[in-house]
């Protein structure tokens, strides 16, 4: 009975000495990932991995992994779909969805309401046409993108930042 008793000690100990050293390297991961975020957010360049878009009035739709914004210090590129109202059509055929180049723009960083979130507003002038970009960004790289176009409904996209170095 003692012999046992020592072996169930012995197991335990040892399930919980390898779950609180994988429980400190998860943290470890976990704040440098924010580290990671926070600096890409505060030099102006990240880019944004679109998955979901939520338009106006209709359902989540899952996106191909081919849509994304990306922010320099320089300039902001958007490829995004588009699914809602437009009020004014575009004369050519392939400028539809959310497309657009611009080295014109205004960029404010502000903190969230919560800790480890921020909020990233961005507002094009050389588009054509004002479009405003809101980006909720979680320290865990997770984003929630709002963008408001004077000639569409507005939509939504969740997404994540694109975080490490792609080899």
């Amino acid at each position: 009975m003692k012999q046992s008793a020592l072996q169930l000690l012995i197991v335990l100990s040892v399930v919980l000495g390898l779950t609180t050293c994988g429980t400190s390297q998860m943290t470890a991961e976990k704040e440098a990932i924010a580290n990671e975020v926070n600096q890409r957010i505060n030099d102006f360049d990240f880019t944004f991995k679109a998955t979901y878009a939520y338009p106006t009035g209709f359902g989540s739709i899952y996106l191909s992994p081919y849509y994304d914004v990306k922010v320099n210090p320089d300039t902001v590129k958007a490829y995004l779909p588009y699914y809602g109202r437009a009020y004014v059509a575009p004369m050519d055929p392939s400028e539809g969805g959310i497309k657009f180049t611009s080295t014109d723009f205004e960029y404010q960083v502000v903190p969230g309401r919560k800790k480890g979130n921020w909020q990233v507003n961005i507002h094009t002038r050389d588009t054509g046409r004002d479009i405003f970009l809101y980006f909720d960004i979680w320290e865990n790289g997770s984003t929630r993108l709002n963008v408001t176009d004077t000639n569409r409904q507005p939509i939504s996209f969740q997404g994540d930042i694109e975080t490490g170095k792609k080899e």
